[in-house]
């Protein structure tokens, strides 16, 4: 177990870091169950009502998840992933529109500010993907798919729009695979024109090809009740 025994002082900020630090490095993974409240206390060096307190905590902000009688697990990487997992909870909706919004904005900051470092990048990552799709691979299309999204918005080299976006990673991934069961009709050739947009510095071609593929995603969708 990677936890170290605390200080004892800030015991609860001490042990909500050691658990973070568990969550992000992958130690303990999504969806997985850490340990429970006396193996903390006794790894930790702590008492069961400090691990009690920061558990709370992590659960409040979203990354810690306790299920009553079966134990507390990882639910996101982060307290911004965590937020948009509760907002948007298994709707598929929500989650396609939270992206729109930072996919758009995204694409037409990238046109401005993209390196010819960072076109390669995006041309390499979009052949991959690709070629997954292509090969019927499906579980490494969501991830590279998900891995050329990551690097769109990264191009805008804006950081917090980069941190908030790298925040949605779970549930990217989570609405790609879902979405990827029936993809959307020439979505290869809407991706290759954002590419492309985004080397010509067109700045409104790339907010269109951008947000033209999650569209066609949305009007799929059933109505909202």
């Amino acid at each position: 177990m990677p936890l170290v025994t605390t200080r004892r002082t800030g015991l609860v900020d001490q042990v909500i870091e050691q658990i973070r630090t568990s969550v992000t490095c992958g130690e303990w993974p999504v969806d997985t169950r850490i340990p429970t409240e006396p193996e903390l206390a006794e790894a930790l060096g702590v008492g069961r009502n400090t691990v009690r307190e920061a558990v709370r905590a992590l659960a409040h902000s979203g990354i810690l998840e306790v299920r009553q009688g079966d134990g507390t697990y990882v639910r996101a990487t982060s307290e911004v992933s965590g937020a948009v997992r509760r907002l948007c909870g298994s709707e598929l909706r929500d989650v396609l529109q939270v992206r729109r919004c930072l996919e758009v904005e995204g694409a037409r900051l990238a046109a401005v500010a993209r390196t010819d470092e960072d076109l390669a990048e995006l041309r390499a990552l979009l052949d991959r993907r690709d070629g997954y799709q292509q090969e019927g691979r499906r579980e490494e299309f969501v991830r590279a798919d998900t891995d050329f999204h990551l690097a769109v918005v990264r191009c805008s080299h804006n950081a917090v729009l980069t941190e908030l976006y790298c925040g949605l990673t779970e549930v990217l991934m989570a609405s790609v695979a879902t979405t990827s069961a029936k993809p959307v009709q020439a979505d290869q050739i809407r991706h290759r024109g954002l590419v492309e947009a985004i080397a010509a510095a067109d700045v409104e071609a790339a907010g269109r090809e951008a947000g033209g593929f999650l569209d066609e995603l949305l009007d799929q969708l059933p109505p909202p009740h």
